[in-house]
């Protein structure tokens, strides 16, 4: 069977993709659904055979000589800068962009990388995707990865138009939102949104290594969302933690001070002031949550919530979405959950408050038990 092409709007290609793990491979993936020819490097030969397998392009075997618009080095943080040096000398008429998750030190090595020059660093830009999954590898790549996820691009003083407008039609074909930055301020933001909550997700799981099986039987919802990032690669995330140390430590201090400030206080509960000094932390965390943008970016709504309990068999959560829909009422966001030891979960769902009882009324008289 033929692969259905989407239209590739901007990108001409060929496109030659250094490092073929979960981000280059996804890349490749949704560049081939739009016909662009897509070429694939990496050092690890079964990697990059792997990515050619689940049709994310053609392996660039040695010697084999290419003209590619764009070379995209999607390799981990501590070779980047020398394999985009290397790909702006290989490669004279091409766009070269990297993905890595911190931007300011790899134009540092490549502002201080004697073999460029204006002319080279003109064409590169530095790029980051912001969107990926715990699991790594090209077995785990995703075409439709980047879908309405944020794409960051980082132009330098010497980035020319052409860099820049290539780096652009790469997000855009891939589908993602692209927004603009500096170096300084793309590494000042994920030290607080990507690389904290990295390190506070492993911090509260390596609290349970030691624990008890029946105390980890008592688990909800509320732990399994607060340590998923935690499964991420370790190896990954040395790299990326230790080019955006000095970032993050700042961040690291000020979180060490409410630390403090609520020991402090947990430490003599019933003194006086001890309940509004935590009534006030747990607003100041209602306060930063609220400002985190809502549905498709836009700005932060108050939804309304129901939990619809569920048999735990086949078709039930289809069954249960499919009469939603046929009331015609659209699902804000949507959450599982288990009941420990039964034979039941519980679907939580969340919808615009106007037709909250709307949905509680048809459920009910369909005779599906809602827990408001």
């Amino acid at each position: 069977m033929n692969p259905t092409h989407l239209q590739a709007t901007h990108l001409s290609g060929p496109v030659l993709i250094i490092g073929t793990g979960l981000l280059g491979a996804s890349i490749g993936l949704g560049l081939r659904a739009r016909g662009i020819e897509v070429l694939l490097s990496d050092l690890s030969p079964s990697a990059q055979a792997v990515a050619q397998d689940i049709g994310a392009g053609r392996v660039l075997e040695a010697g084999q000589a290419a003209t590619p618009q764009l070379v995209v080095v999607a390799s981990p943080p501590d070779v980047t800068a020398r394999l985009v040096s290397q790909s702006l000398r290989d490669y004279p008429a091409a766009v070269v962009i990297d993905i890595a998750s911190v931007k300011a030190s790899v134009l540092a090595e490549l502002q201080q990388d004697q073999s460029l020059g204006p002319a080279e660093l003109a064409r590169y830009i530095g790029t980051h995707p912001m969107a990926g999954r715990e699991k790594a590898g090209p077995v785990a790549a995703r075409g439709e990865l980047f879908t309405s996820m944020p794409w960051v691009l980082c132009p330098h003083e010497l980035t020319d138009a052409k860099a820049l407008k290539t780096a652009q039609a790469l997000a855009i074909d891939l589908g993602a939102v692209v927004s603009r930055m500096s170096v300084e301020e793309h590494d000042q933001s994920v030290a607080l949104i990507s690389h904290l909550p990295q390190v506070m997700s492993s911090l509260l799981a390596s609290r349970l290594q030691d624990t008890e099986p029946h105390a980890l039987a008592l688990a909800g919802q509320g732990l399994r969302d607060v340590t998923r990032i935690a499964a991420s690669d370790p190896s990954l995330w040395v790299q990326i933690l230790g080019a955006n140390a000095s970032r993050l430590v700042k961040i690291l201090y000020g979180v060490r001070e409410d630390l403090n400030r609520l020991i402090g206080t947990l430490e003599e509960p019933e003194a006086a002031g001890a309940r509004l000094d935590l009534a006030q932390l747990m607003s100041e965390g209602n306060a930063g949550q609220a400002r985190i943008p809502g549905k498709h970016g836009a700005p932060p709504q108050s939804y309304a919530w129901l939990t619809v309990l569920v048999d735990d068999r086949p078709g039930q959560i289809a069954q249960l979405l499919t009469e939603i829909g046929a009331v015609g009422i659209n699902l804000e966001d949507l959450r599982l959950d288990h009941s420990s030891g039964q034979d039941k979960g519980m679907v939580e769902i969340s919808v615009l408050p106007s037709r909250r009882q709307e949905l509680i009324d048809y459920l009910d008289s369909h005779g599906w038990k809602v827990l408001q």
